[in-house]
């Protein structure tokens, strides 16, 4: 493994779930179906437990933030951008993708523009065009072709651990090799963060695995903020390793499922927290707890699950 800067049936689900896909404000407890284990799932077990519960069992509704919906526009518009003929996608065909962009995600979620007063719309997708740009220092998307773009991939594990993640875009050169790549419009991690892109880019490269039989020969994660690249190498040692960690995971979250034990893990994120108010560690109270899903895998994401 490297990383550098600059089972049972599987299916590859259909791009209508993706992070492109209308915003949920809310997840709803309509039907409470079986979760899946994501990447930023099992971020949120390891994090806190009672946070996972809030957010899989109880689907407590989350209101996104500015920063994540501005990262949804982004990832529209390079997913647009794909469509195109590769002569077509320059940059100024590009930053003309954000506005429409921003205009479909209102159309399909309309209380989305209380996030982003009329005074201030106008910063807010030139902010977005910026990303957009920043693109270019990273790539060229003129000289290659995406095999697919904002794919659902999922897998369940000869144990029973469902995995799903979204993928931003997947490369296949002309020789076979498969490269995966995520857009993040945040800034690039600080080296206490590192470890959760890299647990994100194990995640998305044992599915591959799993789903196609195949060790992608590289991910990368683009920081368009930051105009930086990280570069895995994945080999199947360490991600059959990965493999048996999110077995525990999920073992883990089964146990705690079983009881509704799910306790809270004070940090100084709990200050981001939308759920502080009913946390035990300051002074709340939990909803009862429902029982552990026992329905049909959920089909539909989780906010942050879209933008992740």
């Amino acid at each position: 493994m490297s990383i550098s800067e600059s089972a049972a049936p599987v299916t590859e689900g259909p791009p209508s779930q993706t992070k492109g896909s209308p915003l949920q404000l809310g997840a709803g407890t309509a039907t409470r179906r079986r979760p899946a284990l994501s990447p930023s799932r099992a971020g949120d077990f390891k994090q806190c437990p009672l946070l996972y519960r809030f957010r899989a069992v109880d689907r407590l509704p989350e209101a996104p933030s500015r920063a994540q919906v501005k990262g949804t526009v982004v990832h529209a518009a390079l997913e647009t951008l794909f469509g195109l003929p590769a002569a077509e996608r320059v940059p100024e065909r590009a930053v003309d993708l954000v506005h429409p962009s921003w205009e479909r995600m209102l159309a399909e979620t309309p209380e989305l523009i209380d996030l982003v007063p009329a005074e201030e719309r106008q910063g807010f997708l030139d902010e977005a065009r910026s990303l957009v740009t920043a693109y270019y220092g990273l790539e060229d998307p003129t000289r290659f072709e995406a095999e697919s773009c904002e794919l659902r991939v999922e897998t369940e594990l000869a144990d029973g651990v469902l995995l799903r993640g979204f993928v931003d875009r997947i490369d296949v050169a002309p020789t076979g090799e498969v490269r995966v790549v995520d857009y993040k419009t945040g800034r690039a991690p600080r080296e206490m963060s590192e470890s959760k892109a890299l647990f994100q880019m194990k995640f998305y490269a044992l599915v591959l695995l799993r789903t196609r039989g195949i060790v992608p020969a590289q991910l990368r994660l683009l920081y368009l903020a930051s105009g930086i690249v990280l570069t895995y190498a994945p080999d199947e040692d360490e991600l059959l390793r990965f493999e048996r960690t999110l077995s525990a995971i999920w073992k883990a979250i089964l146990t705690a499922g079983a009881t509704g034990d799910f306790r809270p893990k004070p940090s100084r994120l709990c200050d981001w927290c939308d759920h502080k108010a009913l946390c035990p560690s300051f002074g709340g109270t939990p909803p009862p707890y429902p029982g552990w899903p026992e329905g049909p895998a959920e089909e539909t994401p989780a906010f942050e699950e879209i933008v992740e």
